[in-house]
């Protein structure tokens, strides 16, 4: 079985080779498939990550969520408790800030009023360095993602990543989490696992 830093260490070196003009386009594409879906159509509280370096691009489509008028989470990294917070924003200009890693996240002095529990969430999107065929993930070895959706089971897990992070089989770990979906530029993923409500 392959070794899962190794694999994660080539699709992301792949990844950071994407020009920024890919990924916008690259995105974009994903944007317009992700909209399209149920799972975001017909679902009102929508958790979002906001990317960073050379993610699937959010900013834009956590905008179309708010113009949409869906309620919309981000988190918070809270690293010694090793958890993530989920965050209620309706300005992303306003709201976010560099946080754990330079990574935008929500103004501190907004995290005790606009904190959400988790269980309200319907649809999670969620990001990642390597994604397979059966809708599994690997994130980035911290385990912040797979903690949290551990604990939301009926909470629809849609990934968002390029063709180029896709394998054929992810040597998953125990702790890894399978997702529902995941959303390419050029197709969707049914991911294996099965929701305790039948709901995706």
């Amino acid at each position: 079985m392959p070794d899962p830093s190794a694999v994660r260490k080539d699709i992301l070196s792949a990844r950071n080779q994407l020009t920024s003009n890919e990924i916008s386009l690259r995105s974009e594409a994903i944007h317009a498939r992700l909209l399209a879906m149920e799972q975001i159509q017909k679902r009102q509280h929508i958790f979002a990550y906001v990317s960073f370096r050379s993610e699937v691009e959010t900013l834009l489509l956590i905008g179309q969520l708010l113009q949409l008028g869906k309620t919309v989470t981000v988190p918070i990294t809270r690293v010694k408790e090793k958890r993530l917070d989920a965050i209620h924003i309706t300005d992303l200009t306003a709201d976010l800030e560099p946080g754990y890693c330079n990574i935008p996240e929500p103004k501190e002095e907004l995290c005790e009023s606009r904190l959400v529990a988790p269980e309200t969430i319907e649809t999670i999107l969620l990001p990642g360095s390597v994604f397979d065929e059966r809708g599994g993930r690997f994130g980035y070895g911290g385990g912040f993602y797979d903690r949290f959706v551990s604990k939301i089971p009926n909470t629809s897990r849609i990934g968002l990543a390029y063709d180029l992070q896709i394998i054929k089989k992810a040597p998953l770990q125990p702790h890894d989490e399978l997702l529902d979906f995941v959303v390419t530029e050029s197709r969707i993923i049914n991911g294996e696992r099965k929701l305790r409500t039948g709901k995706r």
